[in-house]
């Protein structure tokens, strides 16, 4: 398979060595400071692209890889304001796209068991709810993208919180997230049940990037030859 990989940053470099090690080829690499070399006549050699940018230009990337009918993985986060938009646009151009927040195997069977945790203390108003994420001090977004995803999880099942904050000083009817940054934690995330009687926590603590970037290629690997707008369950059928 032939892979453009748009960000080479530390997650680009993780994704190229699981992939070539898998015996695909990257045929076109795209770093902050090649952004203007992200020409259609490039994107069209590829079998598919994987875009680990940030949020200034995730949005026209993905639309570039459309525009040179390659299916897209993108893993960026902090633009998801224009996620709609985007997967309007698949439907419509009739292309491929995956987003995940997280591409880790281990996140997105948590993801599963945070849904169901979830379900299981929305009719328990004994118990307060919050979450911590810890990640290392060059990640751009507060709170993390995956930190995001497990707060919407919890919102729509325990009713009680109608929106989360990113403090830890929340009023009651918030879901408080506590972000941290220290070196070298490449992702934990925790989410707690707490009561006067006692507390439920679940907690994903990654331990490198290998999962992150295995899951990306995994999902490259499966978007090939497809069209429409998936996510991390279909690729893995959770």
């Amino acid at each position: 398979m032939k892979i453009a990989l748009i960000g080479y940053g530390k997650m680009g470099k993780a994704i190229e060595a699981i992939a070539t090690a898998k015996g695909h080829e990257i045929i076109h690499r795209v770093d902050i400071s090649s952004q203007h070399l992200l020409e259609k006549e490039h994107l069209q050699q590829a079998d598919v692209a994987i875009e680990f940018t940030g949020p200034e230009t995730a949005y026209n990337n993905i639309l570039k890889c459309f525009e040179a009918n390659v299916p897209v993985v993108c893993g960026s986060t902090g633009w998801l304001e224009k996620l709609s938009d985007v997967q309007a646009l698949c439907q419509e151009k009739k292309q491929a796209f995956l987003y995940a927040s997280n591409f880790s195997v281990g996140v997105n069977i948590f993801f599963e068991v945070n849904k169901r945790l979830a379900e299981l203390m929305g009719n328990q108003p004994q118990y307060d709810v919050w979450m911590e994420e810890i990640h290392h001090t060059q990640k751009k977004d507060a709170p993390s993208g995956t930190a995001i995803t497990l707060a919407e999880q919890v919102l729509e099942k325990v009713q009680r919180k109608k929106d989360w904050v990113n403090t830890g000083d929340a009023p009651e009817e918030q879901l408080s997230i506590i972000s941290r940054r220290i070196d070298p934690a490449p992702g934990t995330h925790t989410i707690t049940y707490t009561s006067a009687i006692d507390d439920i926590s679940i907690t994903h603590t990654a331990h490198s990037r290998e999962g992150f970037a295995s899951g990306a290629v995994i999902a490259a690997e499966w978007i090939k030859g497809k069209q429409g707008v998936f996510s991390m369950k279909d690729v893995l059928s959770l």
